[in-house]
């Protein structure tokens, strides 16, 4: 097999995975529920990330009262983003101490949101303005990030 040949054969490979995820992804948006969810954006603009925004989602608290599981996933009831406790090992910590600006229960683990150089930061907000994402919800681990929208208070 020549070199030729060889590299024919690896950009095969590359774009037969490169597909696959595109498929993955799109079917995991178009089945998976989605939900508009508060946020809590943090360090917008790191020079080692370039322009990912870290956000945290502000979730409904759907734990039992009397509940004090650290573990939890995430859940989508009655159209808002809850979490409630996690089933077996996995899940993810409360973040302690919880922002101030949030409402409901902030998770431990950030999302990451790619913002293009030329669009603005939408993470700086004015007075009155709140960051939403909407996500879609997967089973187990952290919701994906579809879009981001700054609305009013």
């Amino acid at each position: 097999m020549t070199p030729g040949q060889r590299g024919f054969r690896l950009l095969g490979i590359q774009l037969l995975l490169a597909m696959l995820l595109l498929a993955k992804l799109g079917t995991d948006r178009a089945l998976l529920p989605r939900v508009w969810a508060r946020t809590v954006a943090v360090d917008p603009d790191d020079p080692f990330r370039g322009r990912y925004i870290r956000l945290w989602l502000d979730a409904d608290d759907l734990r039992l009262p009397g509940d004090s599981t650290v573990r939890l996933e995430f859940l989508v009831r009655d159209g808002r983003l809850g979490v409630q406790a996690a089933t077996g090992w996995r899940g993810y910590a409360l973040r302690q101490p919880q922002p101030g600006s949030a409402h409901g229960v902030v998770v431990d683990e950030p999302l990451a949101y790619f913002v293009p150089e030329s669009a603005p930061d939408p993470s700086r907000l004015e007075a009155g303005q709140e960051l939403w994402v909407e996500v879609s919800v997967p089973r187990h681990g952290l919701p994906r990030p579809i879009r981001l929208e700054v609305r009013p208070r």
